[in-house]
């Protein structure tokens, strides 16, 4: 497995912590329609002695969800796909939430020693937002419902999946965060174990695959370490973060207080052979730390280097 980080911000000081803490790869965001601006974050990154694994986030597929695009969303991830290829760059994380990203009621609760965790609380849904950015507003375009959108899943992964074959891409989907059935508006349709082994069925491919956020799934109430084994050779990439509580109400937490036996998930890795990027995701936001992006701080990130680190080292037997 490969230990993978957002840093937020890229910055010379985060980019020689990672380093530091044994970081393999770092996931970037989609730069938009200039894909040589990826060519200067490749070599940024690579001369730390990392790689970029992952572009992740703030991808042109709004419209493509709503089936509302008129090609230019498509051209753009088919170009995304292709110039990944190109560089040497192996992985997209996306989602298919309509209308939203991931959102929270809260950044600010307490957790361990005082540290400001995200939150969601389905009985505050007014103050939904998502962190660090601006505050949450409903889509201009909402009422996407659970058929219109696994028919305009089905027809993106029709298109997309043979360009990012061809490429060497993978493509691997994010669940529903908040995994909700509908909010907002909107139906959902990858927020429950049935709906990612329907994925996989739609178009199969080794390039149309699953991004396990342990964090998410976990907010199902399922068995974390019976999934990993039930998805296998699926899973394209992990978010290797924990909750407590449920899809309806929940904090993210440190990845050693939450739901999951954690150990035992690092061993359902082991199991099924997956050899991917494995990155903390949020994290906690520690003391000192209040001016940055709830969830993307760096503290909370160092200390979860090191936990999954640890686990990875127990489990390589």
């Amino acid at each position: 497995m490969k230990l993978a980080s957002v840093l937020t911000p890229l910055s010379d000081e985060n980019l020689t912590l990672a380093a530091q803490c044994g970081v393999d790869e770092v996931v970037a965001r989609y730069p938009g329609p200039d894909l040589t601006l990826l060519d200067g974050v490749k070599a940024r990154i690579e001369s730390y002695g990392m790689r970029l694994g992952v572009v992740e986030g703030f991808l042109p597929i709004e419209r493509i969800k709503l089936g509302h695009d008129d090609g230019t969303e498509m051209d753009q991830m088919k170009a995304l796909a292709r110039h990944l290829g190109e560089i040497g760059v192996p992985l997209i994380c996306y989602n298919f939430m309509a209308g939203t990203d991931w959102i929270r009621t809260s950044v600010d609760a307490l957790e361990r020693g005082g540290a400001k965790v995200t939150a969601f609380d389905l009985n505050d849904l007014e103050s939904a937002r998502i962190p660090g950015r601006e505050p949450f507003r409903a889509s201009l375009e909402p009422g996407a419902t659970r058929e219109q959108l696994w028919t305009n899943l089905e027809a993106f992964l029709t298109e997309i999946i043979p360009v990012a074959e061809d490429a060497g891409v993978v493509l691997a989907m994010h669940p529903d965060d908040p995994p909700l059935p509908s909010l907002l508006g909107n139906d959902r349709v990858m927020h429950c174990v049935d709906g990612f082994e329907r994925l996989v069925g739609l178009v199969p491919s080794p390039s149309n695959a699953i991004a396990f956020c342990q964090g998410t799934f976990s907010e199902m109430g399922i068995d974390i370490p019976a999934a990993i084994r039930q998805f296998g050779n699926h899973i394209a990439y992990v978010h290797f973060r924990d909750v407590t509580g449920t899809a309806e109400s929940f904090i993210e937490t440190w990845q050693d207080t939450g739901h999951t036996d954690m150990a035992e998930a690092m061993r359902a890795y082991r199991e099924v052979g997956f050899d991917g990027p494995i990155r903390p995701d949020h994290v906690p936001q520690l003391v000192g730390e209040d001016d940055g992006e709830p969830g993307y701080t760096m503290l909370g990130r160092l200390f979860a280097f090191g936990y999954i680190r640890g686990l990875l080292d127990a489990t390589d037997l």
